[in-house]
C-alpha cells in the first residue's frame, strides 16, 4: 500500500478520481444491494416457496426481474442525490471518454446481475441447511471488504487484486463500475473489465439455475 501511493496518487487515483469513487459508491451501494436480502431464504424456511413452483415464471427469472426493477427505481431515486451532493461539494471527474457514460451504465446493469446471481446462491443454501443467517452474515462481511465498498481494491498488491478480479465476482459488484465512472484505466482495460463483468453474470445465473433445478428435485423428493 506504501508504495502505492508514490506520487501522490495511492493506487494510481488522483483526486478527483478518488472523490468520484467515493461518492459514486454511496450512491450505487443501494442500487447493487450488496446487503440485505434474504426473501427467498426466508420462503424456503417457511415452506411458501412450494408456492413459487406453481407460478408459470420459474423462480429465477421472477426474483431476476423483480430485482432488476429495484435496481432501477434505486438507480433514479436514491444514486442521483449522493452524486449530486458529492459533486456540490468536492471536485469529481467528468469523464472525457465518450464511451465512459454508456460503459457506465453497461458495468452498473451487469453489477446488479452479478451481485443479484451471488445473493440468490447464498440464499439458496436454506435449500440444504433450513437456515441461511450464516452464509448470509459471511456475504455481508466479505462482499463488502472484497468488493471495494470500504477501500479500493488497487490498494492491495497487485497479485492480490488481480487474483481477487479473476477468481471471484465481487470486484464486479462495485470496484469495476467505480474505476469505469473514474476512468481509472485506459481504454482497453475499460472495455476489459466490463467483459469480464459479463462473464461473471453469464457464470452466476448459470449457477444459480442449477442449484435451483436440483433443489426442485430435492423439494419433489421430499413433498414439498
Amino acid at each position: 500500500m506504501a508504495s502505492s501511493t508514490l506520487g501522490g496518487r495511492p493506487a494510481g487515483y488522483d483526486t478527483q478520481q478518488l472523490a468520484t469513487y467515493v461518492w459514486l459508491g454511496q450512491g450505487l451501494l443501494s442500487v447493487v444491494m450488496l446487503w440485505g436480502w434474504a426473501e427467498l431464504a426466508e420462503r424456503i424456511r417457511t415452506g411458501d416457496v412450494a408456492a413459487d413452483l406453481l407460478r408459470p415464471v420459474p423462480p429465477l427469472t421472477a426474483y431476476l426481474a423483480a430485482d432488476l426493477g429495484r435496481a432501477g427505481h434505486a438507480m433514479l431515486t436514491r444514486f442521483v442525490a449522493p452524486v449530486v451532493v458529492g459533486a456540490l461539494c468536492f471536485p469529481l471527474r467528468v469523464p472525457t471518454r465518450w464511451q465512459t457514460v454508456p460503459l457506465f451504465l453497461v458495468s452498473v446493469l451487469l453489477a446488479v446481475v452479478v451481485s443479484f446471481g451471488c445473493r440468490f446462491l447464498v440464499n439458496a443454501t436454506a435449500y440444504w441447511l433450513h437456515d441461511a443467517r450464516g452464509p448470509i452474515l459471511m456475504w455481508v462481511l466479505g462482499a463488502g471488504v472484497l468488493g471495494g465498498l470500504y477501500f479500493p481494491l488497487r490498494l492491495l498488491p497487485h497479485w492480490a487484486a488481480l487474483t481477487l478480479w479473476l477468481a471471484t465476482p465481487l470486484p464486479s459488484i462495485l470496484q469495476t463500475p467505480l474505476d469505469v465512472a473514474a476512468e481509472r484505466d485506459g481504454p482497453g482495460l475499460q472495455v476489459g473489465l466490463v467483459v469480464l463483468q459479463a462473464g461473471w453474470a453469464v457464470v452466476l445465473l448459470t449457477l444459480a439455475w442449477l442449484v435451483q433445478r436440483r433443489a426442485e428435485r430435492r423439494l419433489v423428493v421430499q413433498g414439498g
